[in-house]
This record gives C-alpha cells, structure tokens and sequence, in this order.
C-alpha cells in the first residue's frame, strides 16, 4: 500500500492478528475500516465513538496539508478531529479507512488509557507495543 502522506510505500504490521499499514518515513498509520476498534479492544481500550461511521459523522475541517487520498479507493479524505485534545486524522469518505499522521495514534492512547475507565494493565501494554511498533520521534 502507499502511503496517503508521503507515497512511499507502507509495510503491514500485525497485532493480535489485526494488520496495519504503517509508513516508516513518516511513521503514518493507516487503519482499515473496523480495525481501530479491533485494535483499541485488543488493547483492552473502550471508545464507542471511534467506529468509522461516527468519525465520519464529524464536521469537516480546513485541511492543513491539502487533501489526500485514499490509499484503497483513491478518492479525497476529509480531515476531521477526534479525542479531547483534538486530533486532526483523515477519513475516507467511503468508509474505507483511517489515516495517522506520524504521533497521533500514540496521542490517542494516551488519551484512553488516561480515562478511568481503562483497566489498570492497559498503559503498560500500550507503551510496549508502541515501543516495538510505533517509534514516536523524539
């Protein structure tokens, strides 16, 4: 797959039997429809408004990096804003996935793994995985 952000190619990293696309340039992360979910659970993370269909939902926002394109379908993405601080990630319109810059899936962890609800074990699992998968630039 290509990546939607700088167009080099992605490689496919496996979690718990769910494959991300994730771009070792620019450390993006592409997210097929109905994978954040998996992931997220398999993380033992709950979040009933990150399902594709409710982020599509969102209001668009003025992009800041022009549009991009699906790496699936190829068409346009709209640029929404998710978690609390805002996260500005891409949607394909047709429900087809969900793009990461480089950060912002580690930005939504910590965000989740903040609430009360988490279970006690969740940030150790999550900073395990994003430290073998996810490098996060210093």
């Amino acid at each position: 797959m290509i990546c939607p952000n700088c167009k080099n190619d992605m490689i496919v990293v496996q979690h718990h039997q769910i494959e991300l696309d994730y771009c070792t340039n620019c450390r993006g992360v592409w997210f097929d429809a109905g994978e954040l979910e998996l992931f997220l659970d398999s993380l033992k993370l709950e979040s009933p408004n990150l399902v594709i269909k409710n982020i599509l939902g969102l209001p668009e926002l003025k992009s800041s990096h022009g549009r991009r394109k699906c790496p699936i379908c190829k068409r346009s993405m709209k640029e929404t804003a998710i978690g609390q601080p805002a996260i500005n990630i891409d949607v394909c319109r047709q429900g087809d996935g969900l793009w990461f810059d480089g950060g912002e899936v580690t930005e939504l962890l910590r965000q989740l793994a903040s609430k009360p609800s988490a279970r006690a074990n969740s940030q150790q699992q999550i900073i395990t995985f994003l430290g073998e998968v996810f490098k996060v630039p210093e």
